[in-house]
């Protein structure tokens, strides 16, 4: 299914963001966006049902969060989460789009820059995984990681225990290098050896901010490129400055470097990811 949808179009669209979607809708500050699902899940259904209207051809389940171990006390399991949350997304979908697992970082250092050990990320991923799949989830998509260490564990728990194919991506500085120092270079011979369906950067900055680094990946990358990044820094006020024609007019220098796969980060809207339709065409 990826395969063929990677293969028949130029271009694949992902959808844009959601957090700060859902703070525009009722999120409060906080709150935790996964249990959106259970409390409010017709608020997670019109925004990504929104992004399926306006062009996406992939839509992330409201799942970002869940592998961080801060269920406890809510009344919900992990599970029960990510299986609510991949319904909604393929509803949301209407049988026009791709549901992605969305696979966020765990929010512990892994050993040995933390306590957390390898075994035990591995695990958190792997149920989240097992759980996505169960729901009918059609990839999972690793997504804003910093340490390739856990870029392995989710990985690889998600490709020795399920048949998904892993779209991964990590978060970069303007350098092309993650919060541990790690370079675009190594991500792309990572994502290789571990066996992504595709790879890239995601959040961060602006899609002109991103270019030089993304050149970088680019030269050495051997997988389809995925390019989502965010509508600029927030301000004081969480808004985001970057809008969804300026956003697209950013993203065109991406086509020369050879992407895939583009759609938005913190700050983009459904009228980010029309715009970025419009101006790659199909």
């Amino acid at each position: 299914m990826i395969s063929g949808l990677l293969n028949s179009r130029k271009y694949v669209f992902y959808d844009g963001g959601l957090g700060t979607m859902l703070q525009k809708n009722g999120l409060s500050r906080g709150e935790r966006s996964d249990l959106m699902n259970m409390r409010a899940p017709e608020v997670v259904l019109s925004i990504q049902r929104a992004y399926a209207e306006a062009g996406s051809d992939i839509i992330c389940s409201n799942s970002f969060s869940t592998c961080d171990g801060g269920l406890e006390g809510s009344g919900y399991t992990p599970e029960q989460v990510v299986a609510a949350s991949v319904d909604i997304a393929r509803r949301a979908g209407g049988g026009r789009t791709l549901t992605a697992l969305d696979v966020g970082p765990i929010g512990e250092f892994i050993e040995p820059c933390g306590e957390l050990s390898f075994e035990e990320a591995y695990e958190r991923f792997r149920a989240h995984a097992l759980a996505g799949e169960a729901a009918g989830a059609d990839l999972a998509a690793v997504e804003t990681m910093s340490d390739p260490q856990e870029v392995r564990a989710a990985v690889t728990a998600i490709m020795e225990n399920t048949s998904l194919p892993v779209f991964a991506t990590m978060t970069f500085d303007r350098t092309g290098r993650t919060f541990f120092g790690y370079p675009v270079e190594e991500f792309a011979k990572l994502a290789k050896e571990l066996g992504c369906a595709a790879a890239g950067m995601n959040c961060s900055y602006a899609p002109a901010d991103m270019l030089e680094a993304a050149k970088r990946f680019a030269d050495v990358c051997e997988l389809p490129i995925i390019i989502k990044l965010n509508a600029g820094l927030p301000d004081a006020l969480g808004q985001h400055s970057v809008g969804p024609e300026l956003f697209a007019e950013q993203m065109e220098p991406y086509k020369d470097l050879g992407v895939k796969i583009v759609g938005g980060c913190c700050g983009t809207t459904p009228d980010h990811i029309k715009a970025l339709r419009e101006a790659f065409g199909d």
